[in-house]
């Protein structure tokens, strides 16, 4: 129901209006939207303003600082980044959020550039500026335009602590921003801050200037031999060769995920040319995707560069500059197709015709004359970013040239597909190039390749290998990580690479990214029954190589699939923030759960529930009830893992229900005593929780389970060759079972006191012993203990020179096949396998002589 402010009458959900009154109804606000993200947070701020403006009237304050908000709001939109606040002359913006971006913190420093270059080049004002970056909580439904905040994090204080300490006129940065720009900015040492609230100095970099113009690449360097594409590079060539042969247009688009090699093909091509020594014209140009991006921005590159235009010319030396171009390209025409060509260079040229057909005609013929000269290479990148208008330029270039000699190529990712479905189809001169990633062993000789190393170790290979998931810039960012480093151990993701996979995550719908987050919690391999979703809805993310569908499903009626590379996995799962990923949790453990088989999946629902404890301690919540379940599925999944011989992994989770469980609650003491055996088994410690399980046993008046814990603590001192606390032990536990009903555990002390003193060479009580223990197994049909008796009475017979020991042994030896382990035991599995041997080696180990 919905309350009228007004009147106060409770209106149905969704109405619009009070229908007793009519005023309109407040619709219910959305809850917000939370996520984790890697954010670049630009602070600035004029130095001295304060003092300034105590001396100035209000007007004037306003009238300085109302031009210097809206050329800062200019530069960082223009930048891509979001104004979070103005305070007074302070600004702070957000690169980032609430969607990220690829080079957030590139964009980040070279808005800080055009700030302190509009700032000193004015000369009126001064300013110190800071840029970081770090991980962040964000409200993507903030509005900070009415004032809401939109990001909280350590990353938001620091910058405010480094732009404090920047130098007039100057910008710092912190480390991880440093590492993401250090290729296309200039940096220089600066000393360390010592920030307030932080105990060690923080690393920074004093910016310099940008080594090339936005969104051109700086040339590139193979640091390796090419690997994995050699039929694609051919393939390139040849298409180049039909192309000078036919005198005709082809268009070839390659396709594929960010950082799979588009551009070192695009590369190999050029090298092709370069050292075939045919004359060919290149020219390259790149779609952006915001910011600076502008319609036919890669078609203007091209054109400037055909006329050698640069940024800082002039509007007369611009048109000197094209008018030469075209001239010493066309004389027919050369006006008309001058006047189309001014506005992609950024003068004005003859009102628009609101038609495609002209303008298309004229650069086309542009084009033309320059492959009637020499074969002709264009080549778009990033095509999924275009705009509209370009990509049906490039449909006329095929289309329309003729009787030339021209390779229009393209890269693109999958978004484009999406777009224009039916790209290049239907033309007997296009072709599309999908790129794969690497084999395993191609991935590793690329390694090898990059690496310093002349052998790179088993370990840190296969942790680069699973890492790199066969695509090579990544497996180039933890190469170069590793080289730092040193070890390949708890290698993070690289800020290059979660840049990259943060923004195709941002790029889904919130359907599709909500999806992909619920996946990432399952794990690297889930199920639609986990997410509650049909094929249909996680279609889109496998036609975007998020996801893969496995062609055999280990759960039965249940579509499975994988995250195409673990990475993806990373970045999703760490999106999500503490408590809505706790949640997410415990609902994967319910359904795994609902699968049936308990013994079988303990240990996955275990993870989960071990997962969501964890997350939700972080976050400051309450964990009762969940401790209560959580528990019971720790104390199975350390079943399992013991009946498995996993042994470290069932000591895992044995201490995690033992952390659960009150030191009153009678499970507590069942907990011990397999925690205890376990420890025993793994180190030959425990005995600290196996006396402490003897007395809560004794406690609560079950003197069997309390023998049982005595029996073990007999063995821990008997490895520890203190032979009067066996003695103790093994008294206590018969003083235990003394009285009560034939039983199991009756069976089992008889036949451990039996086997201490035959290696302790007391063979006469030994066979008393093992008698009474032999009669008790057949009277309850313990084969297993039927086995271990023979055993104890045979050896110590044959020790006392009893020609009678070697029956008992062989009839022993033969019951051991129908032993049946106790699944909760490994250490007495092991003892139960081979008994004399077994214990042999333990009197050897002990150093005892009986």
């Amino acid at each position: 129901m919905i309350p009228c402010p007004s009147c106060g009458f409770e209106n149905p959900a969704g109405a619009k209006f009070c229908s007793q009154c009519a005023t309109p109804l407040a619709a219910a606000p959305e809850p917000a939207r939370t996520e984790r993200k890697v954010v670049t947070v630009l602070f600035a701020d004029l130095v001295g303003f304060t003092t300034r403006a105590e001396q100035l009237d209000p007007e004037d304050v306003e009238a300085i600082l109302r031009p210097y908000h809206e050329r800062l709001r200019y530069e960082l939109e223009r930048w891509g980044g979001t104004v979070e606040k103005f305070i007074g002359d302070a600004v702070v913006a957000l690169f980032g959020a609430p969607v990220a971006r690829e080079n957030d913190p590139e964009r980040a420093v070279r808005a800080s550039l055009a700030i302190r270059d509009w700032i000193v080049d004015a000369g009126k004002l001064e300013v110190r500026i800071a840029v970081n970056t770090g991980e962040a909580l964000v409200n993507l439904a903030a509005r900070p335009e009415v004032g809401e905040g939109m990001a909280a994090g350590d990353v938001v204080n620091t910058t405010a602590r480094l732009q404090a300490a920047a130098p007039t006129n100057g910008i710092l940065v912190g480390e991880t921003t440093y590492r993401a720009t250090s290729d296309p900015i200039e940096y220089r040492q600066h000393p360390a801050v010592e920030a307030k609230g932080k105990e060690e100095p923080v690393p920074v970099w004093e910016v310099v200037d940008a080594r090339a113009r936005f969104g051109v690449d700086l040339t590139p360097e193979s640091r390796t031999p090419l690997v994995g594409r050699e039929r694609e590079v051919e393939q390139l060539v040849g298409t180049l060769e039909r192309a000078r042969q036919q005198r005709s247009p082809e268009l070839v688009t390659l396709v594929g995920v960010p950082g799979i090699g588009k551009s070192r093909l695009v590369g190999e091509l050029f090298k092709s040319i370069e050292v075939g020594g045919q004359l060919t014209y290149w020219r390259q140009g790149r779609s952006l995707p915001y910011g600076e991006g502008v319609s036919y921005w890669a078609l203007a590159e091209m054109v400037k560069a055909q006329a050698g235009i640069l940024e800082t010319d002039s509007d007369e030396e611009v048109d000197a500059k094209l008018t030469s171009a075209v001239q010493q390209l066309v004389e027919k025409d050369a006006d008309w197709i001058l006047s189309r060509l001014r506005p992609l260079v950024g003068q004005a040229g003859d009102a628009a015709s609101g038609s495609q057909e002209e303008p298309f005609a004229a650069w086309r013929r542009f084009f033309e004359a320059l492959a009637e000269q020499y074969p002709l290479v264009l080549v778009f990148e990033d095509i999924q970013w275009a705009d509209d208008g370009l990509l049906d330029f490039i449909d006329h270039l095929v289309d329309w040239v003729h009787d030339v000699p021209m390779l229009i190529l393209c890269t693109a990712r999958r978004e484009l597909l999406e777009r224009r479905p039916a790209w290049g189809g239907g033309k007997v001169n296009a072709a599309m190039i999908a790129l794969a990633p690497l084999t395993d062993e191609q991935t590793a000789q690329l390694i090898s390749g990059l690496s310093d190393r002349t052998l790179v170790e088993v370990d840190a290979q296969s942790a680069l290998l699973a890492r790199a998931g066969g695509n090579p810039l990544y497996a180039e960012q933890y190469v170069r990580m590793l080289a730092e480093r040193g070890s390949a151990e708890d290698l993070p993701l690289p800020e290059s690479v979660q840049g990259i996979i943060a923004a195709r995550l941002d790029s889904l719908t919130p359907e599709e990214k909500a999806r992909l987050q619920d996946a990432a919690v399952v794990g690297k391999v889930f199920w639609l029954g986990a997410l509650g979703a049909s094929e249909q809805q996680v279609h889109g993310l496998q036609q975007k190589e998020f996801i893969q569908r496995a062609r055999r499903g280990s759960v039965e009626g249940e579509t499975e699939y994988a995250f195409r590379h673990l990475l993806v996995r990373d970045v999703a799962y760490g999106q999500i923030p503490r408590a809505e990923r706790a949640e997410k949790h415990l609902r994967t453990a319910e359904w795994i759960e609902s699968l049936g088989r308990p013994e079988d999946h303990a240990e996955m629902v275990a993870h989960h529930y071990a997962s969501a404890l964890e997350l939700l301690r972080a976050a400051g919540q309450e964990v009762g009830d969940l401790a209560v379940r959580a528990r019971a599925v720790f104390r199975e999944a350390g079943d399992r893992a013991a009946s498995l011989s996993a042994l470290p992994a069932a000591e895992r989770y044995y201490a995690d229900a033992l952390a659960l469980t009150p030191d009153d609650e009678p499970d507590r003491f069942e907990l011990l005593l397999r925690y205890g055996e376990i420890r025993w088994y793994l180190s030959e410690q425990g005995g600290e929780e196996l006396a402490a399980a003897r007395n809560g046993f004794l406690a609560f008046g079950d003197r069997e389970r309390a023998a049982e814990a005595a029996l073990l603590l007999a063995q821990v001192a008997w490895r520890q060759g203190r032979r009067d606390s066996v003695r103790e032990h093994m008294d206590d536990a018969r003083s235990l079972v003394e009285g009560l009903p034939p039983s199991r555990v009756q069976a089992a002390v008889l036949t451990e006191a039996s086997r201490y003193h035959m290696l302790a060479s007391h063979g006469e009580r030994a066979v008393e012993l093992g008698l009474e223990a032999l009669r008790l197994a057949d009277q309850l049909g313990l084969d297993d203990i039927r086995a271990r008796a023979l055993i104890n009475v045979g050896s110590a017979r044959g020790d006392m020179g009893e020609d009678g020991g070697l029956p008992e042994l062989r009839r022993g030896g033969g019951d051991r096949h129908q032993d049946q382990p106790d699944h909760r035991s490994p250490a007495r599995n092991e003892q139960h396998r081979d008994p004399v041997r077994s214990s042999r080696r333990h009197h050897e180990r002990a150093g005892i002589d009986g």
